[in-house]
């Protein structure tokens, strides 16, 4: 049986719209096109568009360019989808047309159809409520997708942050727990001054924080939006008043402290801030991966590699070898950094491509940061859970590790001198001995002068 269609008209004229749908002529033409990853929209991405669309009906409406009915009936339909409702209806990818022109007009028809019901009009009745001069009225989409896009990473990073702190926190306590943990630190991959484990989680934590500093430091600078801007930033069919006061209704709207842009010209072909919190992700995600790399290390083995900490168990880690246990969150935290890191070249690339009045590559550049700070925002809870809350030291491991480094001699050059350390070194490795095995063989020292040299207070100052 075939679907029961309506025959709406735009510019472009007459197309078939299956009756039932809420969006219009100019989506059923775009989502034909933009057959790309076949995901839905984002979700932060459909809420910003809906609150700007809000924004703009009350501001039209206060300023008497739009009537009350007509106002009120998209201001329910916009309130509507916001809850929840015909979130089916957004058929365009987050990645779709230059400046995500059609993205936008599915908002349009979305709300436009929905409020034409509201009115007790039909779908499809453009007459009485238009989706370009009534949804659209004061906007363009080259204002309404750049302060979309802001609206929307500035809700992904503020998920993220949320994460983040989870993940910190975990560090954290095993910075704590692990504080009197002494083990041989590392420089070029050779063994190094002994360290504490808690000082390397340490600053695993401080890294992150302040990663997460700068992450938020770059949203700060995403509150100021290019709506009000339209075509060109120009501000052009916008009425008197109207940019700082559809600021204002949608700062209020999205509870986010959101300032009109001091340029609109700027805003419209500049995306440094979306490019600089790009890179504040990325630099986020370049720390995580020094960190996993750590841990994967650490916890090679348990007979090869170093054994310095074992690992949760979250699966088996092989189909053919038993009882193999690998740093499986560890490596899923890798690839999802190496995505991001890809994905901010992305942004890179589309953030330099404006040309003159205007930056077309929007939709690159959103769906580009949403996909990172989705992913780091899912997968840090559980990395934070399943794998470093249960990390333990291997205490023998280390300790073994820090009596046997040929490396300890590097401590009792203030006593025995540069050139008898390095006979000592040298010794110690070819003959399998301990450091303090060869001093008191040489009658370097004393046992107790090499215990006080070596003590825990001298080896951590």
């Amino acid at each position: 049986m075939s679907q029961k269609t309506r025959i709406d008209r735009d510019s472009l004229g007459e197309i078939e719209v299956p009756e039932n749908v809420y969006y219009g002529p100019f989506t059923a033409r775009a989502k034909e096109q933009y057959q790309i990853t076949k995901l839905p929209p984002h979700r932060n991405f459909i809420k910003s568009f809906l609150m700007i669309k809000k924004a703009a009906a009350m501001t039209n409406r206060d300023l008497g360019v739009l009537s009350s009915q007509i106002a009120d009936a998209i201001i329910r339909s916009c309130d509507e989808i916001l809850d929840g409702k015909f979130s089916e209806q957004f058929v365009i990818e987050t990645l779709n047309s230059g400046a995500s022109t059609a993205f936008n007009m599915n908002c349009n028809e979305v709300i436009a159809n929905r409020a034409l019901e509201i009115l007790g009009k039909p779908k499809g009745s453009y007459e009485f409520i238009n989706p370009n001069d009534h949804v659209n009225m004061s906007q363009s989409s080259n204002d309404t997708s750049p302060t979309a896009i802001h609206i929307s990473i500035i809700m992904n990073c503020l998920e993220l942050i949320k994460s983040l702190n989870l993940l910190i926190r975990s560090i954290e306590k095993k910075a704590i727990d692990f504080k009197d943990d002494i083990k041989i630190g590392r420089t070029h991959l050779m063994d190094a001054i002994p360290v504490t484990m808690g000082d390397e989680f340490s600053s695993y934590m401080f890294a992150l924080t302040k990663s997460k500093e700068y992450i938020i430091k770059s949203v700060e600078q995403l509150y100021f939006v290019a709506l009000g801007g339209t075509a060109v930033g120009t501000g052009a069919n916008t009425p008197k008043g109207y940019q700082p006061l559809v600021v204002e209704n949608l700062a209020d709207i999205s509870g986010l402290p959101l300032r009109p842009s001091p340029n609109l010209f700027y805003s419209l072909q500049s995306k440094l801030e979306v490019a600089n919190c790009s890179s504040a992700i990325k630099n986020l995600a370049i720390e995580l991966t020094k960190m996993s790399n750590d841990l994967r290390l650490m916890a090679s083995g348990p007979t090869a590699g170093f054994a310095e900490i074992t690992i949760p168990a979250v699966h088996a880690g092989s189909s053919i070898m038993p009882g193999k246990v690998n740093p499986s969150l560890s490596e899923t935290l890798n690839m999802i950094c190496f995505i991001v890191i890809g994905n901010d070249l992305s942004v890179t690339l589309a953030s330099q491509a404006g040309q003159f009045e205007l930056n077309v590559m929007l939709g690159g550049m959103v769906k580009s940061v949403l996909d990172s700070t989705d992913m780091l925002t899912n997968f840090l809870p559980i990395f934070s859970k399943n794998m470093v809350d249960g990390i333990q030291t291997n205490k023998q491991k280390l300790q073994l590790s820090v009596q046997k480094s040929p490396v300890l001699v590097t401590l009792l050059n203030p006593i025995i001198g540069y050139l008898k350390a390095a006979e000592v070194y040298k010794e110690a490795l070819s003959s399998n001995k301990t450091i303090k095995e060869v001093v008191i063989e040489k009658n370097l020292m004393s046992e107790e002068e090499f215990d006080n040299a070596l003590s825990k207070e001298k080896l951590l100052s």
